[in-house]
């Protein structure tokens, strides 16, 4: 598109404010403004409009069933088998969601980055590596991986993994892709710019993995490989078990649409999202939706009614994922701190929320599948994450869970 094609798109959703500083820029700036531009979804504005749309729930209920650590134990061999031999026949791969920086554990680095080690160098990336060598050493084949990272960080961890040799794992099988952005807003729904030649952008949600999936044309190279399931992941977990062949075989054996690793809550009032029933349909309920009643609701056996916390591991059917790509993801409006230049043209931090960012979640997919399931994993081995430098989900708490399973720091 030229100026005066962008300059009346913008005039028609009334943003032609991203324009202001054109005439100041040089070429290459003013080539790369319209580019944004055009890229932007400009449909996504309507959200702005009718926010409180994108709060309303269906009727939430308790999970009626899962496999408990219990179960698992007792069918861990039929389990392990039937996981084991899908990976064999690569039909499993996995996905890393990784576009987050190490901000809040002081670094301006990718999350993945971070040095964790106490008397050696061990990064998270590399602890999320070595997890998963321990499947291709049981099973005795290489599982895709597939890391989805943002525009702020993608050279970097891209650089990274080819200076640690990709931390042994075979790099024919690891593919880079980058998220989607979607265009940050003032609360009057006026697109941000976050300097004269740049619009300010955030990813899209851990829900939009899938869509930048797909037209990285990452997933019809899975699907040509003869991938049909896919384990999704989360970079700050750096205990989770991944493509484990046990939680694979659970889904298949019991013919899931979808499962979700999930730990017991240690209380009540634990800020997780918990796994439950939206209108008879298997969906996620995060803590700070949840009333004192649910928190505190029990089931007859003295258990939380909203006992399974989820941890990002998902396991998803590719088939079912494109079946519902046209049923569009709900929009989420988050209340962000969004840095931008005023009207005169200076550079602000904003000290309290200024405008929205719109994000998809994880949670909508689970919501669109026919079932669910539960799977309990022991929280000692599978659940450390790293959201903050010290204290709770610190990398305090992550090594002191490592050291415990036997990882050397």
């Amino acid at each position: 598109m030229n100026f005066e094609q962008v300059k009346a798109l913008l005039e028609k959703y009334n943003q032609a404010h991203l324009l202001k500083y054109y005439d100041e820029l040089n070429t290459e700036q003013k080539k790369s403004l319209l580019g944004q531009i055009e890229g932007i979804d400009f449909e996504l504005l309507n959200h702005v409009k009718k926010p409180g749309e994108n709060v309303n729930r269906g009727e939430i209920t308790p999970l009626d069933d899962a496999v408990s650590i219990s179960d698992i134990e007792n069918n861990r061999t039929k389990f392990s088998a039937l996981g084991q031999n899908a990976i064999k026949e690569g039909k499993v791969a996995a996905l890393l969601l990784a576009g987050g920086m190490g901000t809040r554990l002081g670094s301006d680095k990718p999350k993945g980055m971070y040095n964790i080690g106490i008397t050696k160098d061990v990064y998270i990336f590399e602890m999320l590596i070595n997890n998963l060598m321990d499947v291709v050493n049981q099973t005795g084949a290489w599982v895709p991986l597939y890391i989805m990272t943002s525009e702020k960080n993608n050279d970097d961890t891209i650089q990274f993994f080819e200076e640690k040799n990709y931390f042994g794992y075979d790099k024919d099988y690891i593919d880079f892709f980058t998220q989607e952005m979607a265009p940050a807003v003032s609360f009057d729904g006026k697109i941000y710019l976050e300097d004269k030649d740049k619009i300010s952008t955030s990813p899209n949600g851990n829900g939009g993995w899938f869509i930048s999936f797909v037209k990285s044309g990452l997933c019809e190279k899975a699907k040509r490989s003869g991938v049909e399931y896919i384990n999704i992941f989360a970079v700050d977990n750096v205990c989770q078990r991944i493509a484990d062949p046990c939680f694979v075989g659970a889904m298949i054996d019991g013919e899931y649409r979808s499962a979700a690793k999930v730990v017991s809550k240690v209380s009540p009032e634990e800020k997780v999202g918990v796994l439950c029933l939206e209108d008879g349909r298997p969906s996620i309920v995060e803590y700070y939706e949840m009333t004192d009643e649910m928190k505190y609701q029990t089931k007859e056996n003295g258990e939380l009614a909203y006992k399974y916390g989820v941890i990002l591991n998902y396991l998803f059917r590719i088939k079912d994922l494109e079946k519902n790509l046209n049923n569009n993801l709900m929009i989420h409006l988050v209340e962000k701190k969004i840095p931008y230049i005023d009207e005169d043209g200076n550079k602000i931090t904003p000290e309290k929320e200024n405008g929205y960012k719109f994000e998809t979640l994880v949670l909508d997919m689970v919501h669109m599948m026919d079932n669910c399931l539960a799977y309990e994993v022991v929280r000692e081995k599978e659940f450390a994450p790293i959201k903050n430098k010290t204290g709770v989900d610190s990398v305090e708490s992550a090594c002191e869970l490592l050291k415990l399973n036997g990882v050397t720091l």
